[in-house]
């Protein structure tokens, strides 16, 4: 069974979320639409400015009905900025920001500094598929970090070691899955496989 897979295309890496859904066996459209939003069986969330996706989604008309899908269920996974959008409270927001919630985190917005402190680390995750014994390579741009982590949620990463050393950096609850860095441009799909796996448990 091939789950119809949402990559929200307001901001950020959708193509590149889209090719590598597909390759791991789901069907992936972009979605601007509530027809759209309605149509799909769970949601990506992609990094790009936690702020602006949110105007956008109020701009779209799509807060509110995601919100709710999200509520009843759907499962979703975001990164980067999508990881600040499904998280329950952020330091460091802007005045008026609003997040969808659903992971019961804390995040830090920027909390690894400004695009040219973006770096590159091997991490491991729980959960992902590691029958090849190596680590998941990561990216980070302008990556947000996990401060608090509720009692319903999971940690599966930490960032291993460097000045960042022991900071959360992938957490999941139930159907929901964040991550601070960006799977989608290293070519190494497991993150995907395990968030495709969490919608087909979930259907």
């Amino acid at each position: 069974m091939s789950p119809t897979i949402g990559v929200l295309a307001l901001q950020g890496d959708v193509r590149e979320h889209v090719h590598a859904l597909e390759s791991v066996g789901a069907r992936a459209v972009g979605v601007r639409r509530l027809g759209e939003l309605e149509a799909v069986d769970a949601l990506v969330i992609p990094g790009g400015e936690s702020t602006t996706i949110d105007k956008l989604l109020r701009a779209f008309d799509l807060f509110d009905p995601l919100q709710q899908r999200l509520r009843a269920g759907m499962p979703a996974y975001g990164s980067c900025a999508g990881m600040i959008l499904l998280a329950d409270r952020v330091i460091g927001a802007i005045e008026g920001q609003r997040t969808l919630g659903g992971v019961d985190i804390t995040v830090r917005r920027n909390a690894f500094g400004r695009q040219v402190d973006s770096f590159e680390t091997d991490l491991t995750i729980d959960g992902v598929d590691d029958s090849a014994h190596t680590p998941l390579h990561a990216v980070f741009i302008r990556a947000p970090w996990v401060e608090e982590v509720g009692p319903a949620a999971t940690v599966l990463g930490r960032v291993e070691g460097g000045p960042a050393a022991g900071r959360i950096v992938a957490v999941r609850q139930g159907p929901l899955l964040v991550t601070s860095f960006h799977p989608e441009v290293t070519g190494d799909t497991r993150v995907h496989r395990l968030f495709v796996q969490i919608v087909r448990d979930s259907l």
